[in-house]
């Protein structure tokens, strides 16, 4: 068992990546949703993983800003076609994310093949190192969620599909890199899911209480267990979401309201 006192002081960065992802994630996830393509979320995060990966493979810092630039190239590369899919083939959106997906995993494997250290960096990249991120790492996702928080609520009506793509690319980027892939598909979705049939007003604050309590209970309980910090989040997120989600429906009584709609 860990000593519990004597790592508390790597919780605080974590959870301070952990909100950030939050921050942005809640409302994107719950956006994901009501367009119904939730598989876009992790087709994004691996084409952005894939960036990291390139950028790595041809010898450029890991955490520099041409590491950044080319995860987040890649990103909205993805985004762009998964863009001109939706307007073209709108019928089988869902399934050409799933495509894009796959491609994009595979094209890491192969990448990272001959790679002594390349199982070790696709764990990275999956399950993240919430508990070893940097200070520049947080500062450059605090920007980048401040800028966020001003688009979004005060334009988010006027972006356009293109524009919400863009700003999906740009944010799963940076969480990707903070958090792995599989905080950031559970971090947009599992909030959703859990508050879509709760009144459109609450939905919002809901998630956010979700994804804060979640990180923060996640954190100290991985520490308390020596369990992986990812895996122990996803599953704290995963239980109080079922709670969170059948307090909906014992408020709700027999109504059973569909995504989108309060």
């Amino acid at each position: 068992m860990t000593d519990l006192p004597g790592n508390l002081g790597i919780i605080g960065p974590a959870l301070i990546a952990g909100l950030l992802v939050v921050i942005s994630h809640v409302p994107l996830g719950q956006q994901v949703l009501r367009r119904g393509i939730v598989f876009i979320d992790l087709a994004i995060a691996q084409v952005a993983a894939l960036g990291v990966i390139v950028a790595d493979t041809v010898g450029l810092e890991l955490e520099g800003w041409g590491t950044q630039l080319a995860a987040v190239a890649a990103a909205l590369l993805g985004a762009g076609l998964l863009t001109w899919t939706e307007r073209r083939r709108p019928e089988v959106q869902e399934a050409l994310i799933g495509i894009l997906f796959i491609l994009a995993s595979t094209a890491q494997i192969l990448l990272l093949a001959n790679n002594p250290h390349g199982g070790e960096q696709l764990k990275d990249l999956l399950a993240g190192q919430i508990l070893w991120v940097s200070t520049e790492q947080l500062l450059r996702a605090a920007a980048l969620t401040a800028l966020f928080l001003v688009a979004w609520f005060r334009w988010r009506e006027r972006v356009g599909n293109i524009g919400f793509y863009v700003i999906f690319a740009i944010m799963v980027t940076m969480s990707v890199q903070l958090v792995g892939v599989y905080l950031v598909f559970t971090t947009l979705i599992v909030p959703a899911v859990a508050t879509y049939r709760h009144t459109r007003g609450r939905q919002l604050g809901l998630g956010y209480a979700l994804g804060v309590a979640s990180y923060a209970l996640g954190l100290v309980l991985s520490l308390v267990t020596d369990l992986p910090s990812s895996a122990v989040i996803v599953w704290v997120m995963a239980v109080l979401a079922v709670l969170l989600h059948l307090t909906a429906r014992s408020a709700n009584g027999t109504r059973d309201a569909q995504p989108g709609h309060s």
